[in-house]
C-alpha cells in the first residue's frame, strides 16, 4: 500500500459497555446490510466478554471495528466499504495482535472470509485446514503464533 493511500486513524480499545454503539454501528452496515449475514448471528454473547477496537477517522466518525477474545480469537473485523484500502483494517489488526500480546496469547486464530485471506497473510497469519462457510460466507481458520 502507497503512504498516500493511509489514513491516520485513532484506535479506541475497550469493552462493548464503552464502544458497542460505534462498534455495531460499523457491523451492522458491513455484515448485515453489506453481507446479509442475519442480525441474530452477527450479535452474540462473546461481545460482552471480548476487548473490542474501533478505528475514528479524523472528524471522529467510526471507519472500522474488531475484536479479541478471551481465548485470543479475533473476530467481526470488518471496515466501512468508504474506507476500505486506506490501511484502516490494518492498523485495527495490528491494535487486536498487540493487545492479545499483552495478554499473554502465544497464538491467535481467526475465521477469515475468503476473499480477505490475502490480507491477513501480510499480517503475519496462516491458513489452516480446509474452507467451510460461516452465515452464508466461505471462510478459512488462520493462525498467528505470538513471540
Amino acid at each position: 500500500m502507497s503512504a498516500d493511500r493511509q489514513t491516520t486513524v485513532r484506535i479506541a480499545l475497550g469493552t462493548w459497555d464503552r464502544l458497542r454503539d460505534d462498534a455495531y454501528s460499523v457491523r451492522h452496515a458491513v455484515f448485515v446490510v453489506e453481507q446479509n449475514v442475519p442480525p441474530e448471528i452477527e450479535m452474540d454473547d462473546d461481545d460482552a466478554v471480548s476487548v473490542h477496537a474501533v478505528a475514528y477517522g479524523p472528524d471522529g466518525t467510526p471507519m472500522g471495528t474488531g475484536r479479541l477474545l478471551p481465548d485470543g480469537h479475533i473476530g467481526r473485523m470488518a471496515v466501512h466499504k468508504r474506507a476500505r484500502g486506506m490501511g484502516v483494517g490494518g492498523q485495527l489488526l495490528d491494535a487486536l495482535i498487540g493487545q492479545g500480546h499483552g495478554d499473554g496469547h502465544r497464538m491467535l486464530v481467526l475465521h477469515a472470509q475468503t476473499h480477505a485471506a490475502g490480507f491477513y497473510e501480510a499480517h503475519g497469519f496462516k491458513a489452516e485446514g480446509d474452507e467451510f462457510v460461516e452465515a452464508g460466507i466461505p471462510h478459512v481458520v488462520m493462525t498467528r503464533t505470538l513471540k
